[in-house]
């Protein structure tokens, strides 16, 4: 006895709160609102299975999606007696909670409330029965998690007797439960779409792919005490244009917000890549955010693990075009520096004949996109637990760069200074590269302009002789507006570079030439309305950048010609020692036979 109370002691000494589960919220759609009686003024009791245990729990609600305040008259936790098949619950557990030392709580429109703690002691997987009894409250504009795969119980007026309940198969309000514990206890929260939300899993049997990570931690005494948080939307994306908030906006909320937070998995896009008109590029921005993520999650001191897409090949969002999407986010993936961890679900459902196909013993109603609980379960079993025993450094927060000896990184609104460029229109847009962009206004097809309001002049120095190139990250949706003057160390002339058409931002070239050792310039002059600028790079690799590139300028060993060498060792740009040669840019020292030592730049492309 001793033992346990000095256990419980050490516990609650720490006061650190971890999430044990959670749900991403979102504004319910019309037809899964709650069905009559609605919420106003009766009772609704909703099942969750939590993942780590405690002995002090905390309920958070939310009212972030409705257009109106929410009442609640009262609120009680209690141990459910199934994971959702039924509303009965062990009625001698029935904790009641509060809410600043109140048992009803109103939330505003778009507000959250937080209980206050109670003792209440939970086991791993634990059942829990969430019994809310509202006042006023809206029916048709209601925050919820639509996808529950768990049956909730409604019933009219303020009761706990849910005989005879409505059921729905939806969770209101309800948006995470936590746990004190233990310091080294901690959650994993994960982002992701319907194949992480449980699409094809089995309602009430709790058998996503995120239940079976679950109980393998549990189950596993390092990693015991690590809570698992199912952040996952159906229909979602990450730039948008799908079901609840993209995965670019929520993911502060859902992933960097939870308690106790100490891994992430990322794990969205097949949404995104379903609903493009090009594959390639949708996939450079799905990358673009995921580095910030990382990178935001890194300065909290959080781990991040990239999940591969699953095949999709035979699903209507199947194209050769979306494949090379896939394949360029799972590329991406699986070399990066900056993520902590790989997850290859792609590799543990694909079909070894069809590596773009799932198997077909994983498909949830032959869509080829969904997987039943057989595919869930090899999703959730095919994670390396050690994952979460990682006590590495964190990676990388940006990447090596591969674009060769690049010589600078510049913002094309920056090139308007002293009257050059100020005729281009300064837009602001959260797509390009330090939120904003230029757009030419006037067209000038006819000759070159001489005037420096229509010119814009990026100037650079070269160390070496050598071909040079010269990118801009663009934006030019039509023919009629894809082009822009260029000169090179002289005033504009005859000279421009054309078909720059996309029809969202891309990097396209827009000089190549050879040049001395010195200081140069590029005029970029107007030449068709509606052409748009974001950003500019000088390099000597004739291989364009992808997605917003770099900032600065980059400092790198100049190439030199060598003799034979005896020995080679080589590092990264930080002054790692590197062990063999690896994708992306970094340094070889070369002892040469006469007892020199000469330093080169290496590239390694994948």
């Amino acid at each position: 006895m001793i033992v346990c109370l000095l256990s419980v002691a050490v516990v609650f000494a720490g006061n650190h709160w971890v999430g044990t589960w959670g749900t991403a919220p979102q504004l319910v759609e019309t037809n899964n609102n709650p069905p009559s009686p609605g919420l106003g003024n009766n009772s609704l009791r909703q099942i969750v299975q939590v993942s780590i245990g405690g002995e002090k729990v905390r309920l958070k609600l939310t009212n972030e999606f409705s257009n109106g305040a929410t009442a609640i008259k009262a609120v009680e936790l209690a141990y459910a007696k199934t994971s959702g098949s039924s509303s009965e619950i062990d009625e001698a557990s029935t904790v009641s909670l509060t809410f600043g030392g109140k048992a009803s709580v109103t939330m505003s429109a778009g507000g959250k409330a937080v209980s206050d703690p109670v003792s209440l002691h939970l086991g791993d997987r634990q059942n829990v029965a969430i019994t809310i009894h509202y006042g006023n409250a809206s029916s048709t504009s209601v925050s919820g998690h639509p996808g529950s795969r768990t049956t909730s119980y409604l019933k009219a007026g303020n009761t706990r007797d849910f005989s005879g309940a409505v059921k729905t198969d939806h969770w209101y309000n309800i948006l995470a439960l936590e746990v004190e514990a233990p310091d080294e206890a901690g959650a994993v929260a994960i982002l992701g779409n319907s194949i992480t939300d449980g699409r094809g899993s089995t309602t009430n049997q709790q058998n996503r792919w995120a239940d079976v990570l679950s109980r393998r931690l549990l189950a596993n005494a390092p990693t015991s005490k690590v809570g698992v948080l199912n952040m996952g939307i159906g229909g979602n994306c990450v730039l948008g244009g799908g079901l609840g908030p993209s995965g670019s906006s929520r993911y502060q909320r859902d992933l960097l917000g939870q308690e106790g937070v100490k891994w992430i998995i990322l794990f969205e896009a097949v949404n995104d890549l379903g609903y493009t008109g090009n594959g390639v590029q949708t996939a450079q921005r799905i990358i673009e955010v995921y580095k910030q993520i990382i990178r935001e999650a890194h300065q909290k001191g959080i781990y991040v693990f990239g999940g591969t897409i699953t095949p999709f090949k035979g699903s209507n969002y199947y194209s050769a075009d979306h494949e090379k999407g896939r394949s360029t986010i799972n590329k991406w993936i699986r070399t990066t520096k900056m993520l902590d961890g790989v997850i290859d679900f792609d590799a543990a459902v694909r079909n070894p004949q069809d590596p773009e196909a799932m198997q077909q013993a994983f498909l949830f109603e032959n869509d080829w996109l969904h997987l039943n609980a057989q595919g869930y379960e090899t999703m959730g079993g095919c994670i390396d637990l050690s994952l979460f025993t990682k006590t590495d450094p964190l990676a990388a927060d940006d990447e090596e760069n591969d674009y060769g000896e690049v010589l600078l990184w510049k913002e094309a609104e920056d090139l308007r200074a002293n009257g050059e460029g100020s005729a281009f229109r300064l837009v602001e847009d959260a797509q390009a590269s330090g939120g904003k962009y230029l757009e030419t206004v006037n067209n000038i097809t006819g000759a070159a302009p001489t005037d420096k309001a229509n010119i814009l002049v990026l100037r650079f120095d070269v160390a070496t002789a050598g071909t040079y190139y010269i990118y801009g990250r663009v934006k030019c949706p039509t023919w009629n507006d894809d082009s822009y003057w260029t000169s090179l160390d002289s005033p504009l002339g005859a000279g421009f570079a054309n078909g720059l058409q996309t029809d969202s931002w891309d990097w396209k070239e827009l000089f190549h030439g050879t040049m001395q050792p010195g200081s140069h310039y590029l005029n970029i002059g107007g030449r068709e309305d509606g052409a748009c600028l974001d950003k500019l790079c000088v390099a000597d690799n004739p291989e364009p950048p992808i997605g917003m590139g770099g900032s600065g300028s980059a400092t790198s060993v100049r190439p030199t010609v060598i003799s034979t060498g005896v020995a080679v060792d080589r590092y990264a740009l930080n002054g790692q020692r590197l062990s063999a040669p690896h994708r992306g840019l970094s340094i070889e020292v070369l002892r040469n036979e006469d007892g020199t030592v000469v330093s080169r730049k290496m590239i390694v492309r994948p």
